[in-house]
């Protein structure tokens, strides 16, 4: 066993110097993953820098109509908080689809983000995962595939990421509020967290010691109308096969504003910028959805046992796309 020192920060700065003093040093919120994986082996950190008692746990409305979630509001309360749910509907709805009642009232906002794959090969040390181990090779790529990626992946990775709350995020353009030794910088969502590449060990592009503190929600466009959906093997408590977040926005019939994200398909949310593009200043018929859509899944090379993803989240886009475009 491998023994492991606690420090429980009084404060952010407390938190970010002792975890930047400490490489193998990981923050502890709500733990849903965390000790998951220090269990498995996968994880083997030498401190847990405690964080639950910082003042991270706030919903503030600054009064330009965006939101800001602190990093360690619970799942529970940002699904109930009555502007996520009346100007964000898109994110309660994801937040909801996402564990149990009992994991969402534990679970943060910041955890949510930073949770790693659920890919077999990287939760069993047993077996190689250049994630996991880097230079020691993808067991997935050859081996049982049925739940990876099928755009953005690379010969070293095709794990998934498994946050519903991201895709949703994704497709509010959120920001990403990060602190750590060098102050406070921000990152929209979309970048940070990361595609494979040659480095999937890293999951985001979050700097040694730099502690999430909050996520920026900006205002949608006015009469935006917004929805996810998500697709799994059973109806709770499941990953995403594939799931899709979208925020429409229509003038006079025509597409004024148009976000898509997808879940379930890549090493992050995947923004569907092809179709995006395709949509903006159309009049949204199902055919230019269609087409829409078929440009954008253009790019997925499905593995072994996937390929079924690539319908599967051609079928979920028309569906969400076609309500929120429905006159």
């Amino acid at each position: 066993m491998k023994p492991v020192a606690y420090v429980r920060a009084r404060t952010v700065q407390e938190a970010v110097f002792t975890h930047a003093g400490r490489p193998e040093a990981r923050y502890l919120g709500g733990g849903t993953n965390l000790v998951e994986l220090m269990k498995l082996g996968v994880e083997r950190p030498d401190v847990l820098i405690d964080i639950t008692r910082l003042p991270l746990d706030l919903i503030e409305e600054p009064g330009d109509g965006s939101v800001r979630i602190g990093a360690a509001v619970r799942n529970s309360d940002l699904a109930a908080h009555p502007a996520v749910r009346d100007r964000y509907p898109v994110l309660s709805q994801a937040v909801l689809s996402g564990g149990s009642g009992q994991l969402r009232n534990v679970a943060t906002t910041a955890g949510n983000l930073l949770q790693r794959t659920r890919c077999s090969y990287f939760q069993d040390v047993s077996r190689p995962c250049n994630k996991r181990v880097p230079g020691s090779g993808c067991g997935a790529l050859d081996g049982v595939n049925r739940d990876h990626a099928v755009l953005g992946h690379s010969p070293h990775c095709v794990a998934t990421h498994p946050s519903d709350l991201a895709v949703a995020l994704a497709a509010l353009d959120a920001v990403v509020e990060l602190t750590g030794p060098a102050g406070l910088r921000t990152v929209p969502v979309t970048e940070f967290l990361r595609l494979p590449q040659d480095r999937p060990d890293l999951d985001t592009m979050i700097r040694p010691g730099e502690l999430i503190t909050g996520v920026l929600l900006p205002p949608l466009p006015d009469g935006a109308v917004s929805r996810y959906r998500k697709t799994r093997d059973r109806a709770s408590y499941a990953f995403a096969l594939a799931s899709v977040a979208a925020v429409v926005q229509l003038r006079r019939g025509a597409v004024r504003h148009v976000t898509v994200a997808f879940g379930g398909l890549a090493h992050r949310p995947w923004r569907a910028r092809v179709a995006e593009a395709a949509l903006l200043g159309t009049v949204p018929t199902a055919a230019a959805v269609e087409q829409a859509v078929e440009a954008e899944l253009a790019a997925a090379v499905p593995l072994r046992h996937n390929a079924y993803k690539v319908a599967l989240a051609r079928d979920l886009a028309h569906e969400v796309l076609g309500s929120l475009t429905a006159t």
